[in-house]
């Protein structure tokens, strides 16, 4: 029996229609496979606090667990060192 590692929870930072988004969930859709992750879809128009912070910077990746985010433009490989960064694989 291998050791469990505790599943990596990640946020992304949207909202509705928000066409760089569709990107960077495929970005993540291509690099990370089932278990990875669990990635929740946060839709900032719905917090003040978030909405101000976010509004022009969207999609961004957050590791709520460290506070290290991941900003638009991303790819691939700049989502690999960032998984790793905090902590994944």
């Amino acid at each position: 029996m291998g050791i469990r590692r505790k599943m990596l929870y990640l946020e992304l930072m949207t909202t509705e229609g928000c066409h760089l988004c569709e990107h960077a969930i495929a970005v993540l859709q291509s690099v990370l496979q089932p278990g990875d992750a669990e990635v929740d879809l946060v839709d900032i128009a719905f917090d003040d606090r978030l909405l101000e912070r976010y509004a022009t910077s969207i999609p961004v990746l957050r590791a709520p667990a460290s506070g290290k985010e991941l900003g638009w433009p991303f790819n691939e490989s700049d989502l690999r060192r960032y998984l790793k960064d905090v902590g994944a694989g």
